[in-house]
């Protein structure tokens, strides 16, 4: 018998709260609750029957009170007064109508201190979980609590094992991910992904004598870390051991209450970056689905303040999942690996020098990264965006060092007959084992490509050109000489005009005396030129208006026809070759010799541009500077000098496996045209009669 066939018994809980009037969109955290109630009784009724089958039914009968509590404590698995000391189950406190709710409360207080909490049956503000007493307030005031209460009672999983109730939670957290889920994977991995994120790790582990751990640092509500580890136990002997964090109330509380009916698992509450709960741990295994394009803004100060060491360069408020990546990584023992989720922002969002770049080159620089698989899109149950999977690896085979595969598997998939949500595709058994084939061999085919991992460096070369008019010539050349302090003679950056006159548009003069501006309209002379004068200025552009400088002895103006600066001296125009004229205001106090006012100066320069050139990179330093400068001669014509160089590192699966679109023939286009005229012909047609 299938667990699964309580699939459709336990979504049809949903029915009553659907005729009660209450949304869909708070379904799961009404039947979060009493679904784990529902596996907390069937899993320590199957423990307790196998305890007397265990001991014996006449040494059973003998034991004492006291020692029948140790004994089921040390298994570590939870306690039940009536489950344990008065045999009987949820579906006997159901059966008296009219003391149910006395019953039904002294059943969940019947309960270990740590049930308790995990269920919210004492819960006070900020300390729900799974806020069972909450959403009791609320049934009670539907009044359908006790109609409620006996759907679930009716749902006997006691027949079954761990891992057959383990696969029924997956199956239902992927329905409440359907309706509840505000990001993508922030419940529910799908069953394909996790099956093919075990594979990959199952390719990379041995058989040993040694623990295996597996660590997931937003394990959600476990379903993707005890799915790997299920998956690894069925193919290995290995032992293995879970850990796992989250600070979603209600996830964790589901996630530990999985963990206490397998070995030695730990699973902990709380922010992951914000506070480690398990900072001396090492793991050969990690694992993690973080969320996507979620700010860290609310604990900024815990991120910045941080003292771990783990974060290297902190990525853009908005979006916290290199934060996780850092994370893991700082997790991993000396020979671990991991399987890590993410979209497609991680691979290339961040110019050079930001520290999304900075973290993926500290990542390749480190080596551990081994590869990276494209997943198709509409595999997720929230989202139909592609998603990624990076590959992590500290042990990599000499052939694998300093190099990175991209996998593109956005085609390894397979039609689902019924969408879920989103998801439309999966990776089935087929195209998991290709595509772990594909990453074992680790050699180029159709879909997948192995680079040297410099391959996805890149420099971003800042230069400051000089801009030059039509003859070659730049205002530079024009610029006075200067002894500085050594005795040095050095070139100006600007020469200085007094102007007379500045003439373009409304504004024709340099100073703006108290006379020149209404009292009326401005409380001052310096609000006048902050509030009317500058932003006038601020609009002045020499090279789309004529703006003529004229002082006591020349005329000056820019010839946007020639790009270069004129002086007009006694009817005679000299180019003075390209340049930049550069107007300011400035307010002036009075003074005991002139009254206040406004004074506006002008200043030529040389034309001057910062300029940045993406320019592919080399591992050697003597052939990336030669390759920079190669790029320079062939590409920039106009004088520069060198500024800072930064690398950045990008992983873009649509530069490498972009396929242009095939074109049709000529001779079908001009079908298709003759087609649409003759149908346009006939519409005319009709139109006439």
């Amino acid at each position: 018998m299938s667990i699964l066939q309580y699939e459709s018994k336990i979504w049809a809980t949903a029915d009553l709260l659907r005729g009660s009037g209450i949304k869909e969109s708070e379904w799961p955290s009404f039947m979060m609750p009493f679904f784990a109630l529902t596996m907390i009784e069937s899993r320590l009724a199957r423990m307790f029957d196998e305890l007397k089958a265990e001991i014996g039914d006449a040494a059973f009968a003998k034991i004492q009170k006291d020692d029948l509590y140790n004994l089921i404590k040390d298994k570590g698995q939870g306690y039940n007064i009536f489950i344990f000391e008065k045999n009987q189950s949820l579906i006997d406190i159901c059966k008296n109508d009219k003391s149910f709710e006395i019953d039904f409360d002294a059943y969940l207080k019947g309960f270990d201190g740590e049930t308790k909490d995990l269920l919210g049956v004492d819960a006070g503000e900020g300390e729900k979980f799974l806020d069972i007493k909450g959403v009791i307030t609320k049934l009670k005031a539907k009044k359908v609590l006790l109609g409620y209460t006996k759907l679930w009672a009716e749902i006997d999983l006691k027949p079954f094992n761990n891992s057959e109730i383990t696969t029924l939670e997956e199956h239902i957290k992927r329905k409440w991910a359907d309706i509840s889920a505000e990001t993508a994977g922030e419940q529910y991995t799908p069953d394909d992904v996790i099956a093919l994120i075990a594979e990959i790790i199952a390719s990379k582990i041995e058989e040993s004598d040694t623990l295996l751990k597996i660590y997931d640092c937003t394990c959600g509500g476990g379903n993707m870390l005890f799915g790997v580890e299920d998956r690894i136990n069925q193919k290995f002997k290995r032992l293995t051991q879970t850990y796992g964090q989250d600070w979603n109330d209600a996830l964790y509380a589901l996630a530990k209450i999985e963990s206490r009916f397998r070995p030695d698992a730990k699973i902990e509450h709380g922010n992951t970056l914000v506070e480690d709960k398990f900072d001396n741990e090492e793991f050969d295994v990690v694992i993690a689905n973080p969320p996507y394009g979620v700010s860290w803004k609310g604990y900024e100060k815990d991120i910045v303040n941080d003292k771990t060491e783990r974060f290297k360069f902190l990525p853009s408020i908005s979006d916290g999942q290199l934060l996780f990546m850092q994370h893991l990584i700082s997790k991993l023992d000396n020979v671990g690996m991991g399987v890590v989720v993410h979209n497609g922002s991680s691979l290339f969002s961040g110019d050079a020098g930001t520290a999304e770049s900075n973290i993926r080159k500290w990542m390749l620089d480190s080596d551990i990264v081994e590869a990276v698989i494209q997943l198709p899109t509409d595999e997720f149950f929230n989202t139909g965006i592609y998603t990624y999977l990076w590959i992590l690896n500290k042990n990599k085979q000499a052939h694998h060092k300093d190099k990175v595969m991209l996998i593109n598997a956005s085609e390894k998939f397979k039609p689902l007959k019924k969408s879920k949500g989103s998801k439309r595709k999966e990776v089935d058994e087929a195209s998991r084992l290709e595509i772990v084939a594909t990453l074992t061999a680790y050699q180029d085919n159709d879909y997948a490509r192995v680079f040297e991992k410099e391959f996805f460096y890149f420099n971003k070369q800042a230069i400051m050109l000089t801009n030059i008019d039509e003859q070659g010539r730049t205002f530079e050349a024009c610029l006075p000489m200067k002894e500085d302090k050594s005795g040095q003679l050095k070139r100006l950056d600007s020469l200085e005009l007094v102007p007379t006159k500045i003439a373009q548009g409304e504004l024709e003069q340099t100073e703006f005396a108290i006379a020149d501006f209404d009292p009326s309209e401005h409380t001052s002379l310096e609000g006048y030129c902050t509030e009317i004068i500058k932003p006038k200025i601020s609009q002045l552009n020499y090279k789309e208006q004529p703006l003529v400088i004229t002082t006591y002895d020349a005329r000056y103006y820019y010839d946007a026809d020639q790009e270069t600066l004129i002086k007009e001296f006694e009817g005679k125009k000299e180019a003075l070759g390209c340049g930049k004229i550069i107007v300011s205001a400035k307010y002036k106090k009075a003074t005991k010799k002139s009254a206040e006012k406004i004074e506006i100066s002008v200043e030529l320069t040389a034309d001057y541009q910062k300029d940045y050139e993406i320019i592919p990179f080399q591992k050697d330093v003597i052939a990336n500077q030669a390759a920079i400068e190669a790029f320079m001669e062939r590409y920039i014509s106009k004088p520069f000098v060198y500024l800072e160089n930064v690398v950045g590192v990008e992983l873009n699966f649509n530069k490498i496996f972009y396929r242009p679109e095939t074109m049709k023939p000529s001779s079908e286009i001009k079908l298709e045209i003759f087609e649409l005229s003759r149908g346009l012909a006939a519409l005319e047609a009709e139109l006439k009669l």
